[in-house]
C-alpha cells in the first residue's frame, strides 16, 4: 500500500506536468508578434510570464531542501522586462527551470516530508512549498492562456471542453467508465475530445 507522501508526490507532479503541457501547447499556437505583444500597459506579455515562471523554477528548486526558496543571485524585477530576449533563449530557460522542479520534487523521500524549508525566510512544510508554488504557477499558466485566446480570436484551437459540448463530454467520460478504460489524465482526456469535436 502507497504511502500518503507516494500518492501526494504522484499527483503533484501530474499536476505540474499537465499546467506545464497546457502552457506548451498554448505557446505553440501563437507567432513571434504575439508571444511578446501586451496588450494594454498594465498586461505582461505571454514571453514576459515566460521569463518570471523561469526565473521562480530556477529559484524555487534549485537546492530545494537546503537553500532558501529565494536565491541570492536572483534577479525578480528583470523578470518582467524583454531586454535582450529571444523567444528562443526564453523558451530554453523555461524547460531548464521545469527540469529543476522534476528533479527536486523526483528525489524526495518521506523522510524529506518531516523538513522545514524556508522561502524569502518564512518557514515551510514540503507540502506547503510545493502547493504555494502549484497555485502561483497554474495562475500564471491561466494568464498565458488568456492572451494566447485574446490573441488568436477565432484561430485559437481550445485545448479545453469546448464551449456548448460539456455535456457531450461527460457522456464521453462516462461511456469509458463503462467500457473499463483506466483512468486517464483529465488534460489530456479534455484535449483528445476536443480534437475530436473538430
Amino acid at each position: 500500500m502507497k504511502n500518503f507522501y507516494q500518492d501526494y508526490l504522484a499527483d503533484a507532479l501530474q499536476s505540474f506536468r499537465n499546467y506545464k503541457k497546457l502552457a506548451d501547447m498554448t505557446v505553440n499556437q501563437v507567432s513571434d508578434e504575439e508571444f511578446f505583444a501586451v496588450i494594454d500597459t498594465e498586461s505582461n506579455s505571454i514571453g514576459v510570464i515566460v521569463k518570471h515562471l523561469a526565473g521562480n523554477l530556477h529559484s524555487r528548486w534549485k537546492d530545494f531542501l537546503t537553500a532558501d526558496g529565494e536565491k541570492p543571485e536572483r534577479n525578480r524585477d528583470s523578470e518582467f522586462e524583454i531586454i535582450a530576449d529571444t523567444r528562443e533563449s526564453l523558451m530554453e530557460y523555461w524547460e531548464s527551470g521545469w527540469e529543476t522542479l522534476f528533479d527536486a520534487i523526483e528525489a524526495l523521500t518521506e523522510t524529506d516530508f518531516s523538513k522545514t524549508i524556508t522561502i524569502r525566510g518564512e518557514p515551510h512544510t514540503v507540502v506547503e512549498a510545493i502547493n504555494r508554488q502549484l497555485t502561483h504557477y497554474s495562475y500564471h499558466i491561466g494568464q498565458i492562456v488568456f492572451l494566447a485566446k485574446h490573441l488568436k480570436s477565432a484561430n485559437w484551437k481550445t485545448l479545453s471542453v469546448p464551449r456548448n459540448r460539456s455535456a457531450e463530454y461527460n457522456q464521453h467520460l462516462t461511456d469509458q467508465q463503462a467500457a473499463g478504460v483506466e483512468k486517464s489524465n483529465r488534460i489530456d482526456t479534455a484535449m483528445e475530445f476536443a480534437e475530436k469535436q473538430k
